[in-house]
Order: C-alpha cells, then sequence, then structure tokens
C-alpha cells in the first residue's frame, strides 16, 4: 500500500513519522512522509531543537507529490499530533484531494491531545478542533481511553461504559475506532486492553501491564493498525498483529532500559507479528 503520512518527525528517536515510517516499510508498504515539524528530539526531554514548519510549506510539500499525478495513488493518509488548527486544515485539505483521486482511499487519525495523569498537553482549543472539526471527517481514530472520554464527552467506567463512548464517536463519522490503554474497572489488575469496534463488532485483546510509556507508542500503533487493517480487511486481525507487535517492541524497550522504542531491535516483531494475544469478541 501507500501511505500518506502528515507528522511531526524528530533527528533522534522515534515519534510521528520517525515512528511510523519504519514499521510501514518492515511491514512491506510504502509511505510518503510529509512533516510538520522537525525537531532534535521529541519534547518530552524538555528541550529540544529545529524548525517548525509554516502550515503553508506543509501544504506546498503535499502540492509537490499531486504535480507527480500520484495522489490517486495512495490507498490513505495518516496524521497524529495537530499542534494548529492550520495544520489540520492542511491536513483535511489533503485528505479531499487524496479522495477526490482515489474514493477507495480511507483517512486514519490518532486525535492526539492527552493521557491519564497528564490531562490535556495540546494548545487550548485543539481538543475541540479535533472532536469537532477533525474526527468527523476519519475514517478511522485511535484515541488512547482518556481522548475517547473527551471525544464522547462521557467517563468509561467500565465496558459497557467504554463501548458507549466508542458508539458515540462512531456515530458522528468514523468506521473503525481502536481504543488503547484501556484500564476501566472490568480490566483485570496488572493488565490493559486494546479495544477495537467496527461496523464487523467489537474485540477486545489483553496484555500485561508493562512499566513504561514510551513516547511514540501511540504513533506506531496507529500506522500498524492502520496497515493491518487496509491489508486484511479484518478488524479482529489487525487488533491482534497490532497488539503482538507492539507489546513486542514495548518488552525489548524494557529490556534495554531505554527511554526510546527499541523498533529496530524488535524489527522481526513488527514484519511477523507474534501469536501470544488473541482477541476476543465483546459483540
Amino acid at each position: 500500500m501507500k501511505i500518506l503520512s502528515i507528522q511531526s518527525s524528530v533527528a533522534y528517536g522515534y515519534v510521528g513519522n520517525s515512528a511510523a515510517a519504519f514499521p510501514l516499510q518492515r511491514l512491506g508498504h510504502e509511505i510518503w512522509p510529509v512533516l510538520t515539524v522537525h525537531f532534535s528530539n521529541h519534547t518530552g526531554y524538555g528541550a529540544w531543537r529545529g524548525p517548525l514548519l509554516a502550515p503553508t510549506d506543509v501544504a506546498d510539500v503535499i502540492t509537490g507529490i499531486e504535480e507527480r499525478g500520484v495522489l490517486g495513488d495512495a490507498d490513505a493518509v495518516l496524521s497524529g499530533y495537530q499542534g494548529d488548527p492550520a495544520v489540520g486544515a492542511v491536513i483535511l485539505d489533503a485528505v479531499d484531494r487524496v479522495k477526490a483521486a482515489n474514493p477507495d482511499a480511507v483517512y486514519c487519525c490518532d486525535p492526539v491531545m492527552g493521557d491519564v495523569g497528564r490531562g490535556m498537553f495540546v494548545r487550548p482549543g485543539i481538543p475541540e478542533y479535533l472532536r469537532d472539526t477533525v474526527v468527523p471527517r476519519a475514517d478511522i481514530v485511535t484515541p488512547n481511553q482518556f481522548e475517547l472520554e473527551f471525544l464522547a464527552g462521557r467517563r468509561t467506567d467500565t465496558l459497557t461504559d467504554l463501548l458507549a463512548a466508542v458508539d458515540v464517536v462512531r456515530a458522528t463519522g468514523p468506521r473503525h475506532v481502536l481504543v488503547t490503554s484501556v484500564l476501566h474497572g472490568d480490566v483485570p489488575q496488572g493488565s490493559l486492553e486494546v479495544v477495537a469496534v467496527s461496523d464487523e463488532g467489537a474485540w477486545a485483546v489483553t496484555t500485561p501491564l508493562l512499566p513504561i510509556s514510551p513516547n511514540g507508542g501511540g504513533d506506531v500503533t496507529a500506522a500498524l493498525y492502520l496497515a493491518h487493517l487496509l491489508s486484511t480487511g479484518e478488524p479482529a486481525t489487525a487488533l491482534e498483529r497490532t497488539t503482538n507487535t507492539v507489546f513486542a517492541i514495548y518488552e525489548a524497550t524494557l529490556t534495554a532500559g531505554t527511554r526510546e522504542l527499541r523498533l529496530v531491535a524488535a524489527q522481526d516483531a513488527i514484519a511477523d507479528p507474534p501469536t501470544r494475544f488473541t482477541a476476543r469478541r465483546l459483540r
């Protein structure tokens, strides 16, 4: 497949396109990375250098790709962190252009806003912009549980609550919702769940809860789920493959004791996902 990915980039480490590109390529797909920033490292370090690209520059790059006459070859558009509504507008315009050239193309949005324990970490107004403008235009969204609660405007204390919240979000537009970092009251202690919901049904995969939360994990997850969903057409299979691969990457990262994801070291688990965890049907 060919995927137009509009995200941030770092020289050191793995977030945004720097986290999405290698896994997609290792799976055999083409990725066209369009950068929104190019930093020395992710901002979690507290200090970084490098340029924040102007929305007009991002749009120019996309226009240049369009001028090559290849936008119709794109199977999907992928986006992650959107730090400015102007960049969001550029992304949505790109989605429109790609879908005009290829009506079968899909848009996968990772609605990055915040997380449990951190709250919202994006600029004021961005969460509302994602909820009201971006998410309704997406075919696939991959929020964590904290972000799902904001998008749906309701708590998710139980599995029933979680599925109801997903239904609220799906009613706004997206067909597929993948919820990560799920820790509602029905999840066994010491475990974590990832839940996928689509027209075909709902499934969950349960894994041990590892004592790490590395930057870029959500970016890898969104890229892998998009790739596996498009290649198999089966949400449950995409959920299993994505979750098993991400868990293997996290295990490798934990074992190495590094702050950055061990993507290269875990590349075999990307190309050939383990089968340690299986999906159970929820409905």
